[in-house]
């Protein structure tokens, strides 16, 4: 599937369970909100009124994003494996840094976002150069500012 997003089960349920909110409660908050900015009066020069139709909009692509991930998901669990996969969490090394100077990443959507660790994509050049290595390897990927090689110093 060319189109698949990968997740784990805790960020699949969570996105399942984001969506049914935003598809209930979120959209009866809304059309509150904007039955009541309507009876403000006249529609052209309504702030209130305005600002709420953007965040309906906001919301229903909010809605289209998470039910399209949920569509095409495939669920995948890292936990236990020594090499680097998506929902991976893995501590680098640039070659030439202080051994001390490391970088922590999960690999994979930033859906899967937790812990304030930064993300990285397996579809770029960094996140593809680093499946499927372990606690060891070195690696090279090409970043905009040329070739970059580093030590993937743990896994988990």
């Amino acid at each position: 599937m060319a189109d698949e997003h990968v997740l784990s089960q805790a960020a699949y349920d969570r996105l399942v369970a984001e969506l049914e909110e935003l598809r209930t409660k979120g959209r009866i908050e809304l059309a509150d909100r904007i039955e009541r900015a309507r009876e403000h009066g006249d529609l052209k020069e309504n702030a209130e009124y305005h600002a709420a139709k953007d965040d309906k909009a906001k919301m229903e692509t909010r809605i289209a994003h998470i039910a399209d991930k949920i569509d095409k998901a495939v669920i995948v669990e890292a936990e236990g494996s020594d090499q680097v996969m998506v929902g991976s969490v893995v501590t680098i090394r640039y070659e030439g840094d202080d051994p001390d100077e490391t970088e922590k990443y999960l690999v994979g959507s930033i859906e899967e976002r937790h812990d304030d660790l930064h993300v990285v994509s397996p579809t770029s050049p960094m996140g593809e150069a680093l499946l499927g290595h372990a606690a060891g390897d070195t690696v090279t990927y090409d970043a905009p500012a040329g070739p970059l090689s580093i030590e993937v110093v743990e896994v988990s």
